[in-house]
């Protein structure tokens, strides 16, 4: 059997009967702090958000693509100049000077064949990544037009829940400011172990049910634990899951 900080100031049941009431008033605050996070146009603008991060990062990848595209077609480009070069080199060696042997005219033959092979894979593989970039510009097109659409609900969705917030919050810091005024009076100890027990319960205090029964956890109470409380010694916690039980009727 556990029981909670005794009082400071008032009987225990002044005590547990402020803290009910302040209950009433912190949860009230609460539901109603959970109302404004489930606000449709709220969820709507994270999903706008994410939206656009994600299309942020799919920006960064096409921009890396393209760079490492650019750079490889640099690379293509010089090398079929050095090629085209290499080629009409030799095609001009062989204008000036007929080979000497056959040996020689089928070797320079064979180099030649092999610089061209190498040119047209050269120019293949460039202008399939010419297509490549293209198409890349084009998804940078898109992604662009969705962004700004997105953006532009989600900058025009922002003025409708900025006003929307301003009524919630107000209303939510009222609240508040009433869960605060209940709290007034009550034993600092107390208030402190019913910011503990909401740590892991949502509803830190509990009424008593049929009589013997905790109304947090549904479990039956000891007789001892029964006795105290209807002795007056409401400031109790029930041994199963540690709400503060509370007994309106308790004389």
């Amino acid at each position: 059997m556990r029981e909670a900080p005794r009082p400071q100031g008032g009987s225990a049941v002044e005590q547990i009967e402020k803290l009910w009431e302040f209950q009433q008033a912190d949860m009230a605050a609460d539901r109603f702090e959970r109302e404004i996070q489930k606000n449709p146009n709220r969820l709507k603008l994270l999903k706008h958000r994410e939206f656009m991060l994600q299309q942020q990062e799919v920006m960064k990848r096409i921009e890396s693509e393209v760079e490492a595209m650019a750079e490889r077609m640099d690379g293509l480009t010089a090398e079929i100049s050095r090629l085209e070069e290499e080629l009409l080199d030799l095609q001009d060696t062989l204008k000036e000077k007929e080979p000497e042997t056959i040996e020689i005219a089928r070797k320079s033959l064979s180099y030649a064949q092999k610089l061209v092979t190498a040119l047209e894979k050269a120019e293949k593989d460039l202008t399939k990544l010419r297509r490549d970039a293209d198409a890349r510009d084009r998804q940078q097109h898109e992604v662009r037009v969705r962004a700004a659409k997105v953006r532009a609900e989600f900058d025009a969705l922002k003025k409708v829940y900025d006003g929307e917030y301003r009524e919630q919050a107000a209303k939510l810091q009222k609240l508040r400011a009433e869960a605060a005024k209940a709290a007034e009076g009550i034993d600092p100890a107390m208030l402190a172990k019913y910011k503990e027990i909401k740590q892991h319960c949502a509803q830190p205090i509990a009424k008593l049910v049929d009589g013997n029964r905790c109304g947090g956890c549904n479990m039956n109470l000891p007789q001892v634990l029964m006795g105290q409380i209807k002795q007056g010694a409401k400031s109790v916690e029930c041994e199963n899951c540690g709400r503060i039980l509370y007994m309106p009727d308790a004389q």
